[in-house]
């Protein structure tokens, strides 16, 4: 397994053990946990001096940790401070921004919501586009948040991305097939 994908798996794990701690106290706004878990993300992304310090080896869990309560211990909701708390004596601060994308799933999961790419070959109308969304929440039984995409190189119909399972209905992708089909018969 790769170290990107043992990092996913990691925050995927992560993401889902503070989900489910938010989830004993119905208090807890986990939109709130997310913008927080988003602030520190960004925060170490944008400092170039914070973002060594986290994903340095050689600096030692207690200084990150002062570092980590200097910047965030009253800007943070209590959950989400204690949570890197942990991150950091785990050594994994360095994911947060994983475990903020992962976090954010399981609240879409949560709240019945799925994300779906559409590529089109034109920019489509704001009618057609809400006609399609619509049609895909009442087939997917979920809230429907569309990412909309042209790429004229498909010619025309439709290219939809639904947890990672793609559903090519363009023109180009079906000359690729019939030309595919027409080779193995000669």
């Amino acid at each position: 397994m790769s170290g990107t994908q043992n990092s996913e798996l990691a925050a995927k794990r992560w993401a889902k053990a503070l989900m489910e701690l938010a989830q004993e106290d119905s208090n807890i706004s986990k939109t709130d946990i997310l913008d927080d878990l988003k602030e520190v993300a960004e925060n170490i992304s944008v400092s170039e001096e914070l973002s060594n310090v986290i994903n340095n080896p050689s600096i030692s869990v207690e200084e990150k940790q002062i570092v980590l309560c200097k910047l965030f211990q009253n800007k943070v909701m209590p959950i989400v401070y204690n949570f890197l708390f942990v991150l950091n004596l785990r050594k994994r601060i360095n994911i947060i921004n994983e475990i903020a994308i992962e976090f954010e799933k399981e609240l879409e999961n949560i709240n019945n919501v799925i994300r779906v790419s559409i590529v089109s070959a034109i920019d489509l109308e704001e009618t057609r586009k809400n006609e399609l969304k619509s049609k895909l929440a009442e087939k997917l039984n979920k809230d429907v948040i569309i990412n909309w995409g042209v790429d004229s190189d498909i010619i025309a119909g439709l290219v939809l991305n639904i947890n990672e399972t793609v559903i090519d209905n363009s023109i180009k992708h079906k000359l690729e097939v019939l030309s595919k089909d027409i080779i193995k018969g000669a």
